[in-house]
């Protein structure tokens, strides 16, 4: 019975996979912690230093500036020294950046912490799911990558329980001198665990294979999938690497290749297109207007935690049965109807008790969708469908673009609210959502069950026809 446990259903150890996966995903937890925890730090940092507005929105901001550099060291570093190094600077970023807002003593310090903890987020949001994604067996592959979504939603929840206790146990004036330093301080705990395990996990297989250490990549491949599976993947592997072309644009605009990009950056940017932040920002106003008084913003905050770490798990569950393009299709099509519910709701004006409880079940439904489907379904896409030579590049490619839709997403959605109004903003997110519904439906491929070299090659059969036949007529004429 225990064989049968550790045992997948290719012959691989499922224990060694999972604890593999496991290890990793704490950068996922690192990258919620920290996005997390200057929502109860801020309101008391912000007194403490006497910070004007636009310092103010300057420290909030600045995180996904400092994100998208760390996107781009994530990608060359990857590529050029290996998967496991990023994980690794990753986790140092995410103690040394923890530390440091915790004993900063000037805003020009806490703005270095935050810039410091954005290159990290980036860094790890760029490498957990693609090395999730290379070291997992095709057949549970997007279960195991939605992993790093489940991970970064506990970590988000666990840093608002962290704040809302620090901020209840300790006196206001207490908080505004100390207890936002133990709000940054607590990533340490996280951080250090996650640096210390990662140099335990093996280096990704098909980094091996580029390195021309074949052996070495084998020997995990085999501990992984088992030794049959791990001889067609190793065959596969070569014969794509025989084939690449040597760099990055010569490899992004090869036939089929450039379509992968084209998914990838449009999953990137439709997954801040679906509403999520507008209706995170105007949540803690919802709830106010429900009648909870001031335990809106906790309740708030660990109610949508604790729902998208329920919603998260049951995405993991479906990812690899129903297959990508059905969650991702009908959640933007569930995500559509709940924003048009929202917009038709604060049309009504006045809040009356039927009201707010819609408005309440709203927000739900909309962070539930959200989670069963382009939550986790875009970083899976992201991390399955470029050629192993350029992977960590591209996929850096795409975490950047999805950390810039959520820069000007967020930069623009109070100027919409006040321009608009909240019926007419939701009601744009909403026919975002519908696009998605039909890109999802008719445009993306479904990759569920395949490896990686299957995608690559079915994208270059189905995709770089087009790409060929333009070289041929180039001959011709």
């Amino acid at each position: 019975m225990d064989q049968e446990n550790t045992k997948n259903a290719t012959g691989g150890s499922l224990k060694y996979v999972i604890v593999i996966v496991l290890i990793a995903a704490i950068g996922g937890s690192l990258f919620g912690y920290d996005q997390g925890v200057v929502s109860g730090a801020l309101s008391f940092f912000s007194v403490h230093f006497k910070m004007s507005q636009a310092e103010v929105g300057f420290v909030s901001g600045v995180l996904a500036l400092g994100a998208m550099v760390g996107c781009l060291i994530a990608g060359w570093m990857s590529d050029h020294v290996g998967r496991k190094p990023v994980m690794i600077t990753a986790g140092a970023l995410f103690t040394l950046s923890s530390l440091l807002l915790a004993f900063s003593p000037t805003v020009k310090f806490l703005i270095a912490g935050r810039i410091l903890s954005g290159i990290a987020i980036g860094m790890a949001s760029t490498i957990v799911p693609l090395y999730i994604s290379e070291v997992a067996p095709a057949k549970i592959r997007g279960t195991l990558v939605s992993a790093n979504q489940l991970a970064f939603a506990i970590g988000m929840t666990a840093v608002y329980i962290v704040n809302a206790c620090i901020a209840n146990l300790n006196a206001s004036s207490w908080n505004i001198s100390y207890g936002w330093r133990f709000m940054f301080g607590s990533g340490v705990v996280p951080a250090i665990i996650f640096f210390v395990l990662t140099p335990f996990i093996p280096e990704s297989p098909r980094f091996l294979f580029r390195r021309n250490k074949a052996d070495k990549a084998v020997g995990i491949l085999q501990r992984l999938n088992g030794v049959e599976v791990a001889r067609k993947e190793a065959v596969a592997i070569s014969q794509e690497m025989a084939h690449e072309n040597k760099g990055l644009l010569k490899e992004l605009f090869k036939p089929g290749v450039r379509f992968a990009l084209m998914i990838a950056l449009l999953a990137a940017a439709f997954q801040q297109l679906t509403g999520t932040i507008a209706v995170g920002y105007y949540a803690p106003v919802i709830f106010q207007k429900t009648g909870v008084g001031t335990n809106a913003s906790l309740i708030e905050t660990i109610g949508i935690g604790i729902v998208k770490i329920i919603f998260v798990a049951i995405f993991m569950v479906y990812i690899d049965k129903l297959g990508r393009k059905k969650l991702l299709t009908w959640g933007a099509f569930a995500m559509a109807v709940a924003l048009f519910a929202l917009g038709i709701f604060f049309s009504v004006g006045k809040f009356d008790m039927l009201i707010n409880i819609l408005i309440m079940i709203g927000v739900f439904a909309h962070t539930a969708f959200y989670e069963l489907s382009w939550g986790g379904g875009a970083w899976v896409i992201m991390s399955e469908v470029f050629p192993t030579s350029i992977r960590g590049r591209a996929q850096s490619l795409s975490s950047l673009t999805m950390f810039l839709a959520s820069y000007f997403v967020s930069q623009g959605f109070p100027i919409m609210l006040d321009d608009l109004g909240a019926t007419w903003t939701f009601t744009i997110f909403a026919v975002f959502c519908l696009v998605m519904m039909w890109f999802a439906s008719k445009v993306l491929p479904e990759t569920n069950g395949k490896t990686l070299e299957q995608i690559q090659a079915d994208f270059t059969k189905n995709h770089g026809k087009e790409g060929l036949r333009h070289e041929d007529s180039k001959i011709k004429n």
